[in-house]
């Protein structure tokens, strides 16, 4: 199962064993139910542990949303890395970014749906700040790697705020269709044209 990789990666070795089974098993509630609906209660069921033990990992609820969705951002970014660490040319970064999107979505289809769900609840929550942090530093690290000698004179002048809405705005769009059921295609028969796309909204050519 994918989704195990994932929490191994960010809560690695066998101390954390306890932490990812809850994880996994507030996962599997959460898309079930929903955030509201699901309680801690459930997820202990779910687990078969302690709800002392919960909110010993996690402190509330809300935390434990937190948690599971940075795990998910956490290991999408690294696979962004990966990906920008093979591109030279500015349309290269472009594409790396609509690639390790949809590849990771396509990958992690239900930790993915989950940060749908999620991301407003933990931008409005005791960690939303933590968010808007992580979201920056994303969005500078991304906007210094466009800049860069040789790169940014491919790129339009555009507001930094703007380009990562331009760049994956499409290809969210899309994924959020598959996951609802809204399309039946998956993202990845559509990544070639997304990056295009993404692309033609930010080159300067």
């Amino acid at each position: 199962m994918a989704t195990i990789d994932v929490l191994e990666r960010n809560h690695p070795g066998k101390r954390a064993q306890l932490k990812r089974d809850i994880l996994l098993s507030a996962l599997s509630c959460f898309n079930e139910h929903g955030l509201e609906l699901t309680t801690i209660e459930m997820i202990k069921v779910q687990c078969d542990t302690s709800v002392g033990n919960i909110y010993h990992h996690f402190g509330s609820k809300e935390g434990l949303i937190a948690a599971l969705f940075f795990c998910a951002q956490q290991d999408q970014a690294q696979l962004l890395e990966a990906y920008l660490a093979a591109a030279t040319q500015a349309q290269e970064g472009v594409s790396a970014l609509v690639y390790s999107y949809v590849d990771w979505v396509t990958a992690e289809p239900e930790l993915a749906r989950f940060q749908f769900q999620a991301r407003a609840s933990v931008a409005k929550g005791p960690q939303g700040e933590e968010l808007a942090a992580r979201n920056r530093a994303r969005n500078r690290h991304i906007l210094k790697w466009l800049s860069e000698p040789g790169r940014k004179a491919g790129i339009q002048k555009l507001p930094g705020e703007l380009m990562p809405s331009l760049i994956i705005g499409p290809a969210e769009n899309y994924c959020r269709a598959w996951l609802s059921g809204r399309v039946q295609a998956s993202p990845k028969k559509y990544r070639e044209e997304l990056a295009l796309a993404a692309w033609r909204a930010v080159s300067a050519g």
